[in-house]
């Protein structure tokens, strides 16, 4: 029988696949009555104080080190501040299924960071599936691109834009690797709603919305589900599988994303996105994945 424990962390990344796939729809459906600076407040304020409430029950404290702070703060934007509220922006006008497709280029943009400063070896295989993946996300822009929408088009920068902080997060994530996960997903969480709390109080004036019962419910399940068990998740799983192997949920959850978009949402893709969709799934995963070893011969 074969060893159980290498599956572990292979679990663990297809139950952040599917956690942060879902999170398209849940956001699409939150910013349906929600203005995005005020979601993504009440986001990251839920999931912090829940992860804060987790570490006092495990009798685990926050750091004190003013440099450990600083580099959780600098997380906090990457990995928060601006991609959560430029999807929420630009989900306004892209479907979730879209945004699912886009947001899955993470891992390409983190190996052309690392292949840039020398620490991940750029191979045929890995070169040829960044290729391939950018092909498949130019497919998905250029449908927009070429109908003349320009509202749209920005929107999706924007989904490129977030995409680029992730894979800066999963990067600079690895700093933490000797905290325990919980810690910097509940100390990044915590400078995020610093932010974006009174940024919204400012801009949205929450207390004047009158959100539907669909937009708060969605909004709480990605607090609890897609952003604070998800977030731990990741930390754990930089920790052990590092910053590209941690980036190949992204063409796990595309699949996953699109799928819940068509189901739930009633979404359809375009031809071309689909071929988008197959290239960017095939050029992650031909980076991502390991290569074969051989046996002996």
């Amino acid at each position: 029988m074969p060893p159980r424990a290498p599956l572990t962390p292979l679990l663990l990344l297809l139950l952040l696949s599917t956690l942060w796939g879902a999170s398209y729809s849940l956001i699409r459906i939150s910013v349906a009555t929600l203005p995005p600076l005020t979601a993504m407040a009440v986001r990251t304020s839920v999931a912090a104080a829940l992860l804060l409430a987790l570490m006092a029950g495990r009798a685990l404290r926050l750091p004190r080190q003013a440099a450990v702070w600083r580099r959780l703060a600098f997380q906090a934007v990457l990995n928060s501040v601006l991609p959560f509220t430029l999807l929420a922006w630009a989900q306004q006008e892209v479907e979730a299924s879209v945004a699912a497709i886009l947001n899955s280029c993470a891992p390409l943009m983190t190996f052309l960071w690392l292949a840039r400063t020398g620490r991940e070896p750029a191979g045929a295989r890995k070169s040829l599936g960044v290729l391939v993946g950018l092909a498949g996300t130019a497919l998905v822009l250029g449908v927009d691109a070429l109908h003349g929408v320009p509202q749209r088009f920005a929107s999706e920068a924007a989904i490129l834009l977030a995409t680029a902080c992730y894979a800066a997060a999963a990067v600079h994530g690895r700093n933490f690797d000797a905290l325990p996960p919980i810690v910097p997903a509940a100390g990044s969480l915590a400078c995020a709603a610093l932010v974006l709390v009174p940024a919204a109080l400012v801009v949205d004036r929450p207390w004047t919305l009158s959100p539907s019962f669909a937009s708060v419910g969605a909004l709480l399940a990605l607090a609890v589900f897609c952003t604070a068990l998800a977030l731990v998740l990741y930390f754990h799983l930089l920790a052990t599988l590092g910053s590209v192997g941690t980036s190949a949920q992204a063409y796990l959850r595309v699949p996953i994303g699109v799928a819940i978009g068509v189901m739930f949402l009633g979404e359809r893709l375009a031809p071309f996105a689909w071929l988008g969709l197959a290239g960017v799934v095939l050029g992650v995963a031909a980076m991502t994945l390991p290569p074969r070893r051989q046996g002996p011969r």
